[in-house]
């Protein structure tokens, strides 16, 4: 008996016999040059082949199986089952022997316990180990049809499935972990060896990660009929996009979780085009779910397709998934590059088509706002709305400094908050002040048009004190500034008044109430209340004094930047220096309205309420 195999490489002997070879199978560039009788013993198709062959009057019979699944490799080890040579099956041999026992009819007809049987129990045994069942499925991918047709990819498809979906502690199967040989030593009685390290619910990720994408897609698939947690189901998404497209890698690790994939270990190969449709494919995948996918790695998705140049759909699918989760989302990961041709810096187009669908899911759940702003019924479910307004001033602050960035443009994306979306104006203001410094060209007009988009009652003291002194805001817009702060001054200390004429009418006694530094009040008698009568009104005659001249001043004011900056910084002092001795703010009010009155008489009447 002779089997000979004949390659690029020359003559290779395999095993030999005294008889010649009668027959000579050629697959692909390589030629078998072997005997008719343990082919015809074991194989359906051989048998047909060889006597159809035959039939003729031919003295050579030369085949060719250039079909057979596995090609030459795979053939290979067929002949030596058929000789009886024993073979080693393993995980990545046996699906490719599986489906060329299928192709050559190896059945249990033309021999008891013929390959198709001996494989078939194999592969049974393989699909029971998570380890060898993944090393099954990735060489599938080489007979993918005959291994489909077979039921092969489906059944370690399943079986795969079934492990991820379960507690891996119970049957312990990431093989790659529970399978390593520990090394244990004794000292002096006590085992020194480690304790082995608890397994996540992540364990599988990188294991299926290094299939191909449409068996890792039909994987997928099979996790989805089981009922996996979607947020299990697109963490893997995010490890297998991580693997294969290197632009997920180099923007910016991952904010909270965790990074399934090593940052460095980006194995792609694939093209520009592939890439690009491997990232529309993942896309695609993802569950519809809100907040299983953090906005951060939604982001990356949208960055990496956006300079892959993806589908319209793609980027649309994207945008719409940031937007519904926009709450969640952090200022850097919205600075993204601008890929297109317009001239500014950032991409601001897309951060206006994410906000207007934010908005759009989220005004229906904000229609219980009274006109003052207030919700009818608590603050919850405005607090989505105030953090991504926040988040916005944060980003137009930071897009501001672009020159190139319009006025109109800056307007429109700032616009699309509603007012009460805003607990005070602080942030846009900010924004505004930076925009204006990167713009000094604008015109007072623009700059009052830009200015419309914050309301001045809703400035902090700070911010209003330095407002009250911003050159380089319009002179209305400082005069409203300053009238909303002087209007907030009075109304305070009307309250404090109204407060103060309670206590009064609460201490028959006659007895002033002063306040503690614990906060309580210390009843004074009237006695030594008249006492500092004296000091009193010689305060009080002093502010009267400077109520009225600030009146004066705001009377006589020229529209000049250098001598409003003056006044306004005399205005803020004045205001501060009230705010620290409030029950004398009180009374220099009552003056200042003694003053607006018919001169002398309304003076007189002011001191007797003194």
């Amino acid at each position: 008996m002779k089997i000979v195999l004949r390659d690029g490489n020359g003559w290779r002997r395999l095993c030999t016999s005294g008889l010649p070879s009668d027959v000579t199978i050629e697959v692909g560039e390589m030629s078998f040059h072997l005997h008719k009788f343990p082919l015809l013993s074991r194989s359906g198709l051989l048998e047909k082949l060889i006597e159809e062959f035959c039939s003729g009057d031919r003295s050579v019979c030369v085949l060719k199986l250039d079909g057979i699944p596995g090609g030459a490799k795979s053939f290979e080890l067929v002949i030596k089952f058929c000789y009886g040579v024993k073979i080693e099956l393993t995980a990545l041999n046996a699906v490719g022997l599986r489906c060329a026992a299928e192709y050559l009819h190896m059945t249990d007809d033309y021999g008891e316990g013929n390959l198709i049987t001996q494989t078939e129990a194999f592969l049974n045994d393989v699909f029971s180990d998570w380890a060898d069942a993944i090393k099954a499925l990735e060489t599938c991918q080489q007979v993918l049809p005959y291994a489909q047709d077979l039921h092969v990819v489906s059944r370690c498809i399943d079986s795969l499935a079934m492990k991820a979906c379960a507690d891996p502690n119970l049957f312990n199967w990431p093989a790659s972990e529970c399978n390593n040989t520990q090394k244990i030593s004794i000292w002096n009685g006590i085992s020194t060896a480690t304790k082995p390290k608890s397994t996540g619910d992540d364990w599988w990720f990188g294991d299926v990660s290094s299939l191909s994408f449409p068996l890792y897609k039909l994987f997928i698939f099979a996790l989805e009929s089981r009922s996996m947690k979607p947020e299990k189901i697109a963490a893997s998404l995010m490890c297998y996009a991580n693997r294969y497209i290197p632009l997920m890698n180099r923007q910016s690790s991952f904010s909270s979780g965790t990074n399934y994939a090593n940052p460095g270990a980006s194995i792609s190969s694939l093209s520009e085009a592939d890439q690009r449709a491997l990232l529309e494919e993942i896309v695609g995948l993802l569950p519809n779910k809100r907040e299983v996918t953090s906005t951060h790695l939604l982001l990356k998705l949208l960055r990496a397709a956006m300079v892959l140049h993806a589908s319209p759909s793609c980027k649309e699918n994207l945008e719409k998934r940031v937007g519904a989760q926009l709450d969640q989302a952090s200022l850097v990961d919205l600075l993204i590059p601008n890929m297109g041709y317009v001239d500014t810096l950032y991409d601001i187009d897309c951060v206006q088509r994410i906000l207007d669908h934010f908005m759009s899911v989220n005004l229906h759940s904000s229609h219980c706002i009274i006109e003052e702003g207030q919700p009818l019924s608590g603050s919850g479910s405005l607090t989505p709305m105030t953090m991504v307004a926040a988040l916005m001033d944060g980003y137009l602050a930071e897009v501001a400094p672009d020159v190139n960035l319009k006025p109109l443009k800056f307007e429109t994306l700032a616009s699309v908050i509603p007012d009460y979306a805003r607990p005070n104006d602080d942030g846009i203001y900010h924004a505004i002040d930076i925009y204006l410094k990167a713009h000094p060209w604008m015109t007072d007009c623009e700059k009052e048009q830009l200015c419309r988009l914050m309301d001045c009652q809703k400035l902090s003291l700070d911010a209003c004190s330095h407002a009250a002194q911003n050159e380089r805001l319009p002179l209305r817009v400082i005069v409203q500034v300053l009238f909303f702060e002087q209007l907030r001054l009075r109304t305070s200390i009307s309250s404090w008044f109204f407060v103060d004429n309670v206590e009064s009418s609460r201490n028959p006694s006659g007895n002033l109430g002063l306040p503690k530094i614990d906060g309580s009040r210390q009843m004074v008698p009237v006695q030594d209340r008249v006492k500092g009568d004296g000091g009193m009104k010689e305060r009080v005659s002093e502010l009267e004094k400077e109520c009225f001249s600030m009146k004066e001043a705001l009377q006589k004011i020229v529209i000049t930047k250098k001598s409003w900056k003056t006044f306004a910084k005399r205005l803020v002092s004045k205001q501060k220096s009230q705010l620290c001795n409030p029950k004398e703010s009180k009374r220099c009010s009552l003056k200042e309205q003694a003053f607006s009155g018919n001169g002398k008489q309304n003076h007189n009447n002011a001191e007797v309420v003194h």
